[in-house]
């Protein structure tokens, strides 16, 4: 087994990460429109909220700072790290990667995630979080 295969793995680790906070940011909208409309009580539960809520606004920040992604940035160095191509010819890696990256100028994803995350500041404002010791089956924000 080549020394290189443990930088190579953790890679494929670090880039399906990425996917998993990829599909909760975009799933998670989703869901809690969906979830609103279907009167799932869960889908305004105040932990997964301020998740959904911190992970835009955390990928929102950096667009707007000009900074790269950590998970994007510690992939590269795994996969430099192993001696292969950034986006090597891997299952994994390349169609993970197909999901993810694309070439764009970076004001065309600034402007997206911007506003995306009005999008998610909007569905606290029509779908607002359940707080501790609301009942369950409140989805509006108001007590029944």
């Amino acid at each position: 087994m080549p020394v290189e295969f443990p930088y190579a793995l953790l890679a494929d680790m670090v880039l399906l990460l990425h996917v998993a906070v990829v599909v909760f940011v975009v799933g998670g909208a989703l869901l809690i429109v969906v979830g609103n409309l279907r009167k799932w009580g869960w889908v305004n539960a105040l932990i997964f909220r301020l998740a959904h809520l911190a992970a835009i606004a955390y990928v929102v920040a950096q667009a707007w700072l000009g900074i790269v992604c950590p998970l994007t940035t510690l992939e590269m160095w795994l996969r430099a790290k192993a001696g292969v191509s950034v986006y090597g010819t891997g299952f994994i890696e390349h169609w993970m990667s197909r999901l993810l990256y694309y070439d764009a100028p970076s004001w065309v994803f600034t402007l997206v995630y911007s506003l995306f995350g009005l999008l998610v500041v909007a569905t606290w404002v029509f779908f607002p979080p359940r707080f501790e010791g609301q009942p369950k089956d409140s989805v509006d924000g108001r007590r029944s």
